[in-house]
């Protein structure tokens, strides 16, 4: 993820625009929803509500808190248009020229503490979603690889569901998927 990250960026320079790590795990949970629709669902009263359309919520500090900015079908939009989007709507948002339906609509929400060099945390659920995403930082570390001690780059998410939606079994198979995508991430580019 790390080395097509760099690429894609070194091709899109001088253009303006530098895709995040973020805008890749938000792409990969858009798709990793598609195969769990339980975890892209919300609960009206004793209601499951199964959404049809895939919103992911990205947390954006603001000075006297969070809000969460909503990219609309994101299973769909291209990984470019996701990174330019939130952007855009993250200014929006600390500038104070929010506009509602920059924040209305999230179907599940994506918290990333990375940037503050934080390795792992639980995020809370943004009611009425089924769930969250908590997100750490990617660094370097050492692993055993077929004997050998080489250099990886990994990182820690951690998710929050609701038990009255979905289960510790389909939140895991969820991770797995969502560590697949991002283990192979030329697949988020098709």
């Amino acid at each position: 993820l790390v080395k097509l990250r760099k690429e894609l960026n070194s091709a899109l320079e001088g253009s303006g625009e530098k895709l995040s790590v973020n805008d890749f795990i938000v792409k990969a949970v858009g798709l990793a929803l598609r195969e769990f629709p339980n975890l892209n669902s919300s609960l009206d009263g004793d209601a499951i509500i199964r959404h049809g359309n895939i919103n992911v919520g990205i947390a954006v500090a603001v000075e006297n808190g969070l809000l969460t900015v909503v990219t609309k079908n994101t299973d769909l939009m291209h990984i470019r248009n996701i990174s330019i989007e939130s952007k855009n709507m993250a200014t929006r948002v600390r500038s104070g020229k929010v506009k509602p339906d920059d924040i209305e609509g999230s179907t599940f929400s994506v918290s990333n503490l990375g940037m503050f060099d934080v390795d792992h945390f639980t995020a809370i659920i943004n009611p009425p979603e089924a769930a969250i995403l908590a997100v750490g930082v990617v660094k370097e570390i050492p692993v055993v690889e077929n004997g050998e001690i080489k250099e990886a780059m990994r990182m820690k998410a951690t998710i929050s569901i609701d038990h009255r939606i979905s289960d510790g079994a389909e939140a895991a198979q969820f991770l797995q998927t969502l560590a697949k995508y991002l283990e192979n991430p030329v697949r988020l580019l098709l």
